[in-house]
C-alpha cells in the first residue's frame, strides 16, 4: 500500500502491515488524477477544505467532517482535494478484530461517503488520533494488534451507514454473499436459489424485501458494475468484458450492455474517460 496509483499491498516489517495511514497531503503527491481500484479498504476523514470524490461512478462531495469509505474492488477518483485536509486509513479486510466491526467490513454496501454529526466528531476524532499516533510508533519486537485494536474502534465510532436498509434478511446476506462470489459463472437467479436450499419464490421475496428489486434485476446490477469498473480502469474491450463476466462472445456482452445502460460498451467507456 506504499504507492496508491499502483494500489499493491507491500509487506512493512514482520509480516504484512494490516493498517496503514497517510495525510491528504501524501495522498495528493501519489495522486495522478486517475481512477484506482483496491484490493483493501480506503476509508478517509476529512478535517477541513472542500473536494470530490467520486466512487464507482457516482460523484461525492467532500467538506468538513465528512467520511469516505470505499471498499475493495470499487473504482475511485479523487478530484479536486487541494485544499482538503485530513487523513486516509488503509487495511485490509482482516484487520478489524471485533465481530461486528468485521461483519460490518464484510458489507458491500456500507455507503460511500457521509457526514459525521457534530455530536460524534469528538469521539471520531480521539479514535482517529489514537490509532494515527499508534500507527506511527517505532516496530515492536513482538506482534501486537494495537493498531487493529484501534481502528475496530474507530470503525466503530464512525457508525457507517448502509445503503440496503434490510440487509440483516439473513436470506439476502446469504444470496448476496452468493451473488459476490459467483456472479461471474452464474447470471440466472435459479442457480442461487438452488444453491441456497430456497425456493425461487422465496428467495425473490427476500431480496425485494431487502432491496426493492427481484433477484434477477440484482444479478443483473451487479454483473453491470462489475463491467463499467472494467471499462473504465482495466481499459477492456467489449471481448475482454465478455470472458471476464461469463458472456458467450463480444455480442452476446454488448446487446446486455445496451439493453441495460442504453449505451455500447464502447460508447460508455469513451464517455467515462471524458469525464
Amino acid at each position: 500500500m506504499t504507492a496508491i496509483r499502483q494500489m499493491t499491498y507491500q509487506p512493512v516489517g514482520r509480516g504484512a502491515a494490516a493498517v496503514e495511514t497517510m495525510t491528504f497531503g501524501r495522498l495528493r503527491e501519489l495522486n495522478d488524477g486517475g481512477t484506482q481500484r483496491a484490493d483493501f479498504h480506503v476509508l478517509a476523514i476529512v478535517d477541513a477544505g472542500h473536494g470530490a470524490v467520486t466512487v464507482d461512478f457516482s460523484l461525492h462531495p467532500l467538506r468538513e467532517r465528512s467520511a469516505v469509505w470505499v471498499a475493495p474492488g470499487a473504482v475511485h477518483r479523487w478530484d479536486d482535494i487541494a485544499g482538503v485536509a485530513g487523513h486516509v486509513v488503509l487495511f485490509v479486510s482482516t484487520a478489524p478484530v471485533t465481530h461486528t466491526t468485521r461483519e460490518l467490513v464484510a458489507s458491500p454496501d456500507v455507503m460511500a461517503q457521509w457526514n459525521i454529526p457534530e455530536v460524534d466528531w469528538p469521539l471520531v476524532d480521539a479514535a482517529r488520533n489514537h490509532l494515527l499516533l499508534e500507527a506511527c510508533a517505532p516496530p515492536a519486537d513482538t506482534a501486537t494488534e494495537l493498531p487493529e485494536i484501534l481502528l475496530s474502534a474507530l470503525i466503530a465510532r464512525l457508525q457507517p451507514p448502509h445503503g440496503e436498509a434490510s440487509s440483516m434478511n439473513p436470506t439476502f446476506r446469504l444470496f448476496r454473499s452468493s451473488v459476490e462470489a459467483h456472479f461471474r459463472e452464474h447470471h440466472d437467479a435459479g442457480h442461487y436459489a438452488r444453491a441456497l436450499g430456497y425456493a425461487p419464490r422465496t428467495l425473490s421475496r427476500a431480496v425485494q424485501q431487502a432491496t426493492g428489486r427481484t433477484a434477477k434485476a440484482y444479478i443483473v446490477d451487479r454483473i453491470v458494475l462489475e463491467a463499467k469498473r472494467l471499462l473504465a480502469h482495466e481499459r477492456l474491450t467489449a471481448a475482454g468484458c465478455a470472458s471476464a463476466l461469463g458472456f458467450p462472445d463480444a455480442s452476446n456482452f454488448s446487446v446486455f450492455f445496451r439493453r441495460v445502460t442504453g449505451m455500447r460498451p464502447g460508447t460508455w467507456q469513451t464517455t467515462v474517460a471524458g469525464e
